[in-house]
């Protein structure tokens, strides 16, 4: 399945803008006042929650710790990836703060509710220099087993293949860039790819056949293709997530800005399509640099069949 009912989000506790990530995150702000930034993160947070399970999707929030700190927590999508087939894969992350987020506590929680079967670890990577950030690097098309990654200081090659093998999943590399010519840190933030539906910023794909190519590769996995401009990409339009209810619905989640940005032939479209889940997120994009998307991680893995109670034979 493309898309899934139940995902997993962290509810934060020292967020802020994180200074080991803004070098290569041009969507991120600075900010000084942590106090602020959390409350402000808190209050967003709690909101999206409250829309997605106003459209019917299963959240499972985990609530982040006080130490050690990471600000970035609030997006564990980077360093977890959970699967049908009952794996849980771990991510190399680029900054030092962000790989303290990978706790054994949360794949508890998660076990305790999901058959998780297996844990691939690919953390060692970060010991020669080789990142690659979950879904926020990697895009997938579950259906078609591809997953589309733009080149960036955050992607690996030799990371790629190792999740490949894993996964099964074909990659499908290309370049894209902001309107400045700085690598687009994350795919994600140019892309998503639903059941039907691929949102994404094809003027950001700079050279000529890589952006045909991965237009045909869209439309023979039988996507029909939302094109966004940078100035939609800047408000994280290209962030969003097609997720289902449990009754079977298409639910598309993206922030307040996003859909502001979005034309009124879009958001008709979207509207028609699915369920919007609109997520007040403002403070987190501005200073996290992430968006409605990179809050979430799905989960893929088979829910645990409840044992069936003994006949009484008394």
């Amino acid at each position: 399945m493309q898309t899934t009912s139940h995902v997993l989000m962290i509810r934060p506790v020292r967020f802020l803008s994180n200074p080991e990530t803004a070098a290569s995150n041009a969507f991120q702000h600075r900010e000084t006042d942590g106090g602020a930034a959390q409350r402000a993160a808190l209050e967003e947070f709690d909101a999206y929650v409250d829309a997605l399970c106003g459209c019917g999707v299963d959240v499972m929030v985990v609530d982040d710790t006080a130490e050690p700190h990471t600000p970035d927590s609030i997006f564990p999508n980077n360093w977890l990836s959970l699967h049908a087939d009952g794996k849980a894969v771990l991510y190399p992350m680029a900054a030092p703060n962000r790989r303290l987020e990978r706790r054994a506590d949360i794949l508890d929680a998660i076990g305790s509710r999901f058959r998780l079967q297996q844990v691939v670890d690919l953390s060692a990577f970060e010991n020669d220099g080789h990142f690659h950030e979950g879904t926020g690097v990697m895009v997938f098309d579950h259906t078609h087993r591809v997953a589309y990654v733009c080149r960036s200081s955050r992607t690996s090659p030799a990371v790629m293949e190792a999740v490949a093998r894993e996964t099964g999943y074909r990659p499908f590399w290309f370049g894209a860039a902001d309107r400045r010519g700085r690598p687009i840190f994350h795919t994600n933030v140019m892309m998503c790819v639903g059941q039907t539906l691929a949102v994404v910023c094809l003027e950001s794909v700079w050279d000529a056949g890589e952006r045909a190519a991965l237009v045909d590769t869209l439309e023979a996995g039988g996507k029909r293709i939302i094109d966004i401009d940078y100035d939609q990409l800047e408000r994280f339009a290209g962030n969003a997530l097609e997720l289902r209810s449990r009754d079977g619905e298409p639910v598309f989640a993206l922030s307040r800005q996003a859909w502001s940005a979005l034309t009124a032939k879009q958001r008709e479209l979207l509207s028609s399509y699915a369920r919007i889940a609109l997520a007040p997120i403002d403070t987190i994009e501005r200073l996290g640099g992430g968006g409605a998307r990179c809050m979430v991680a799905e989960i893929f893995l088979p829910r645990h069949v409840p044992a069936a109670t003994p006949p009484d034979n008394t």
